[in-house]
């Protein structure tokens, strides 16, 4: 996914690259929203629930698919239709 953010002109920071693969749900959206970004993620009961406790700059929770493809082509559709300022401070399903 982060291929298809960076190829629209998007900066993309994998969790992997800057945390412990350990780290906490709750731990991983604090470090995205001090860094001001928008988390993407496909775990979706966890952060939904942290989403009502802790502050966030936006998180879009991508829905599985049968492949891929599908998935960042939903995430594409998302992204045109909402832009980043549809995304950011809110909760996107992809």
């Amino acid at each position: 996914m982060s291929y298809l953010i960076v190829q629209l002109g998007h900066n993309a920071t994998r969790l992997r690259d800057i945390l412990p693969t350990d780290t906490s749900d709750a731990e991983v959206l604090q470090v995205a929203h001090a860094r001001s970004c928008i988390l993407l993620t496909c775990n979706r009961d966890d952060f939904l629930t942290l989403a009502t406790t802790q502050p966030h700059r936006g998180i879009v929770i991508v829905i599985r698919r049968r492949t891929r493809a599908a998935e960042r082509a939903a995430l594409f559709q998302l992204l045109e239709r909402a832009g980043e300022s549809g995304i950011r401070d809110n909760i996107n399903f992809s």
